[in-house]
């Protein structure tokens, strides 16, 4: 009893909500391979580790002998994910969709062992089903069931356009745990319609309706938004492994640990060991050291780990400037140019609002040293070194 409890304990750690908590512990207790699923619709062809959270709860799942299944939403992908949007998403085409797919298992794999993992394509079923199939499964539930879905109430309210397909996307993701007949599905706190829709549909076919595990949104470098391309707070598993270990240690202390839950591989008990160590006075740069070098490792291997720390010692630890550092003219109407207009022009920031903030925050310097008025004038025929944060530079000459 004590080590299913301890798997479920395992199991549990950083998710958001567990619907229905007592139906997994029940489920592992049986001590029988479990089908545990997992939906991507292959979007864009790079992930970041915001997607990775989901993929790490896989593997906790399949190290303890369950069955993982590995959805690609190549079907609904064509549909378009309505999920948080204020507009109807442009659906993908088939090309697009396959060619990204591909790229998603290269990326996966670095996390789950392909041995042991079934990837399934939910057009397997769903193109079978055909028209007549997908009529009688929008029987299923009302519109007035849809508009209780969050994004939908608010589009409707806000007089924005949903289309009719859209209200299909819950049903075939929910068909597709009755297709895979699963016993848990992962996702996104999100997701929680149409992961219930999945536990309502299998009801209806005489199945046991699935636990449905949600895992919280990671948020980015930020700390605010969720991580995001958009948003530009990303961090790539593809990144070159001096950028991902220079965008990890340029977290805040507080959410390392948020990514220690979400995205590390150690035990619970080393974890609370960091954090009894910091509470002693060790220092937090040295525990989100040890961050860094197991997410580069796992993306790239030990060698670019352990480079990516020597460089990170020589050029932030060391006070060295990078090597390949930008040379940029900024070219000013009357003579001069305001800091944060500088900082943006000189790429450094994405917004002169960011540039604000940044000087606030006193990650802004010029040549090494704080900005502290962010109302500063830099005149013309000027050449200094500009930084914003650990990692962005600029050799900025104002003419």
């Amino acid at each position: 009893m004590s080590d299913v409890n301890q798997a479920f304990a395992e199991l549990k750690r950083g998710s958001e909500e567990i619907l229905l908590e007592d139906e997994l512990l029940e489920k592992l207790k049986q001590g029988k391979a479990l089908k545990i699923k997992a939906g991507f619709d292959p979007t864009a062809p790079d992930l970041h580790l915001g997607h990775t959270v989901l993929i790490n709860k896989l593997r906790q799942f399949q190290q303890q002998g369950h069955e993982v299944i590995f959805l690609i939403g190549d079907f609904t992908g064509m549909i378009g994910d309505p999920t948080g949007k204020n507009v109807t998403r442009k659906p993908l085409t088939k090309e697009d969709v396959l060619s990204n797919a591909e790229t998603y298992k290269e990326q996966v794999f670095k996390i789950l062992d392909p041995e042991k993992t079934t990837v399934a394509f939910n057009s397997t079923w769903m193109e079978k089903l055909g028209a007549a199939g997908m009529l009688k499964l929008a029987s299923r539930q009302t519109v007035a069931r849809m508009m209780e879905r969050d994004d939908f109430k608010k589009r409707y309210a806000g007089g924005q356009a949903i289309a009719i397909h859209e209200f299909m996307y819950p049903l075939v993701q929910g068909w597709d745990s009755v297709a895979l007949e699963a016993d848990v599905e992962l996702g996104g706190t999100d997701q929680k319609f149409n992961l219930l829709m999945g536990r309502e549909l299998q009801k209806s076919e005489g199945q046991r309706p699935q636990t449905v595990l949600m895992m919280p949104l990671l948020e980015g470098l930020d700390g605010v938004q969720k991580m995001s391309k958009s948003l530009n707070n990303y961090i790539g598993i593809t990144d070159e492994p001096n950028e991902m270990f220079g965008k990890i240690m340029s977290i805040s202390d507080d959410l390392m640990w948020r990514y220690y839950d979400l995205l590390s591989f150690k035990s619970i008990d080393i974890i609370q060991g960091y954090k009894d160590q910091i509470a002693a006075g060790s220092n937090p740069r040295d525990v989100k050291i040890d961050l860094a070098k197991e997410l580069i490792e796992r993306f790239h291997d030990n060698a670019a780990a352990e480079a990516a720390h020597q460089e990170f010692i020589n050029r932030f630890q060391k006070g060295a400037l990078p090597d390949d550092i930008s040379e940029i003219d900024v070219v000013t109407d009357n003579g001069e140019i305001a800091i944060a207009n500088l900082l943006k022009e000189a790429g450094l920031v994405v917004s002169t609002s960011e540039a604000m903030r940044m000087i606030k925050q006193g990650a802004a310097k010029i040549e090494g040293e704080k900005i502290t008025d962010n109302k500063l004038v830099i005149k013309a025929d000027t050449t200094a070194v500009y930084q914003v944060g650990k990692r962005k530079f600029a050799k900025v000459t104002v003419k």
